[in-house]
């Protein structure tokens, strides 16, 4: 099947959407920093039903439906179609599926440190050695900062602890339920993705040393869907946090290559 050519435009629109359990407010100085490489775009982060503004609506279970949180938020915000999708770990499995029903509606996806069914196997999709702190926290009693002392040791291999604090009191004011951080882990564990490429151009950006997720799962998903991948040597599974700077230069490069190609963006 072939993909649509995009026309490069000024004033893109990027829709910016995060992983389990995690909050448009996470993305933090990455926003800034997209924002710089491009002043003319739009940015939106948007939350998930059970995340974030939206913490007090139970989480959907399919992806699908998680797609369609996000189309209709777009809507409310009055976003014109299409739009550049930027996400992250589950993000990435609703950025997916989102341009497979909705082709026209998305130009093209930048896809960090996400797995996909039928690609990766379950091991490789969730990494064995996170098993014990992720079940431990969900098991025992935890303050807000103890919840963001895991994550941030999970997901982080250069934490900055002074980020912490805030971390905690955003969970404070704004907690996830259990229930629906486990409807958001079945969601993301039950997700298929659609055989054959994927439907837009894709960029998938993956950290070597990722301690949740294999790094072999976004080398397979490019493979696969033939999408162009570049791996980052050092940072965690939170690509954003760890090396935003590298993220928005891998972007901005292949935007330029695809400017200058067929498929055009």
């Amino acid at each position: 099947m072939m993909r649509p050519p995009i026309a490069t435009a000024a004033g893109r629109t990027w829709v910016l959407l995060r992983g389990l359990t995690r909050d448009s407010r996470h993305w933090g100085r990455f926003v800034g920093e997209l924002q710089a490489a491009f002043p003319q775009d739009r940015i939106v982060a948007l939350d998930f039903a059970g995340n974030g503004a939206r913490y007090a609506e139970r989480s959907a279970i399919r992806v699908a439906d998680m797609v369609e949180q996000a189309r209709a938020g777009l809507s409310h915000k009055g976003v014109r179609q299409p739009v550049y999708l930027l996400a992250l770990s589950l993000g990435a499995m609703v950025a997916v599926e989102w341009a497979s029903r909705h082709r026209e509606e998305v130009a093209a996806m930048v896809l960090l440190n996400t797995s996909l069914r039928p690609y990766s196997t379950f091991f490789q999709r969730l990494r064995p050695a996170s098993y014990g702190p992720i079940l431990a926290r969900m098991a025992l009693p935890a303050t807000p900062l103890d919840w963001e002392q895991t994550i941030l040791r999970l997901t982080s291999n250069r934490p900055d602890r002074a980020i912490l604090p805030q971390w905690a009191a955003w969970r404070a004011a704004c907690p996830v339920r259990r229930s629906n951080a486990l409807r958001q882990l079945l969601a993301a564990a039950r997700y298929r993705a659609p055989p054959g490429p994927l439907p837009v151009p894709t960029l998938v950006l993956a950290s070597a040393r990722d301690r949740l997720v294999s790094a072999e799962c976004s080398r397979t998903l490019a493979r696969h869907g033939r999408a162009d991948c570049v791996l980052h040597d050092w940072a965690g599974h939170d690509l954003p946090l760890d090396d935003g700077p590298w993220v928005v230069r891998q972007t901005a490069r292949w935007l330029a290559e695809k400017a200058g190609s067929s498929e055009a963006i």
